[in-house]
């Protein structure tokens, strides 16, 4: 029975490496897989998705306009499809995720989405949120504070290592960008021991 699949977590994780490794793991087994990772994250090249580690494959993008129901139903009409993958989920849009059931529900297709909880300010991504709403299975993916927590918080910095506490929800990055702190640590580094207001 095919399911919505939301596997979450803060920044630096693994979950690409999950991610490939899963896809791997169909292919490995002669299964046809779909890959998609956010058009505007570029970070390992357009149309790729990589790993911190140095593995990587080739995928399809999407935008916030696409509409992957009818993506997913022309990829699976073209030839056999076991299971659709898609990175840095929380770039979806809450219709994008329904599109998403819809593929499980009326294609059978499973769907395995892979990405941030929550951004710099403690806020959820619309794409996660509905994925919170609508998955029918939820994973976490745990990395660690300094401090030995589980990270579950991310901190955006400047250039010169500055914590940032306003500014786009949105800004493409990584180790050079955003941290991963407990929530403790988030509190302290974002001062006042509370959110920022939005």
């Amino acid at each position: 029975m095919a399911k919505l699949y939301f596997h979450y977590s803060a920044m630096n994780a693994g979950k690409s490496t999950l991610l490939l490794q899963a896809a791997h793991n169909y292919r490995e087994r002669g299964m046809e897989v779909h890959l998609l990772t956010a058009r505007h994250d570029d970070r390992a090249g357009q149309g790729r998705i990589a790993s911190r580690i140095g593995i990587g494959s080739a995928a399809e993008t999407y935008g916030t306009a696409d509409d992957l129901f009818a993506r997913i139903r022309a990829r699976r009409d073209a030839g056999a499809l076991a299971c659709v993958f898609i990175d840095e989920a929380q770039f979806l849009t809450a219709d994008q995720v329904w599109q998403l059931a819809r593929a499980v529900d009326d294609l059978g297709v499973p769907v395995m989405c892979y990405g941030l909880r929550v951004d710099f300010l403690g806020q959820l991504f619309p794409g996660s949120a509905a994925l919170l709403a609508l998955a029918d299975e939820m994973r976490e993916v745990r990395t660690i504070c300094h401090c030995g927590r589980k990270a579950t918080m991310v901190v955006r910095q400047d250039a010169e290592g500055r914590v940032l506490k306003a500014g786009a929800q949105v800004q493409i990055g990584g180790n050079e960008t955003y941290v991963s702190l407990c929530r403790r640590h988030w509190r302290d580094a974002m001062g006042e021991g509370r959110a920022p207001k939005s």
